[in-house]
């Protein structure tokens, strides 16, 4: 059973000390802020995820949490999308720092309600 154990060791210390893959050319990626990613809402697979029974209750929770995570922000425009079977709000507005930013909503629970 010891040289199982020791084997096994072995095997673990030269595969952790094995040269790392080559990957191709370094892509430039979109950057999101850390704060960003912690709030959500920054694509279709990271939504603000709406819980309301109607469409007054989706937009004042919407707006309310723009409020709260970007105060002083000025609403560009609004749109609706349906994606993979889900229903999404997809709000542009401008922070107060002038950043332009599209914060995306899924609001399929009230529309399953409809």
């Amino acid at each position: 059973m010891k040289t199982v154990n020791a084997l096994f060791v072995v095997i673990m210390l030269l595969g952790a000390c094995s040269t790392p893959k080559k990957t191709g050319p370094k892509r430039d990626l979109p950057t999101v802020a850390h704060a960003d990613a912690l709030k959500g809402g920054t694509s279709f697979s990271n939504p603000i995820v709406i819980m309301m029974q109607s469409e007054r209750e989706v937009l004042d929770a919407e707006y309310k949490w723009l409020s709260i995570n970007y105060p002083g922000y000025s609403l560009v425009r609004r749109t609706h999308k349906f994606r993979s079977s889900k229903h999404y709000d997809i709000v542009r507005i401008k922070t107060n720092q002038g950043q332009v930013r599209d914060i995306y909503f899924d609001s399929t629970h009230f529309w399953r309600k409809n």
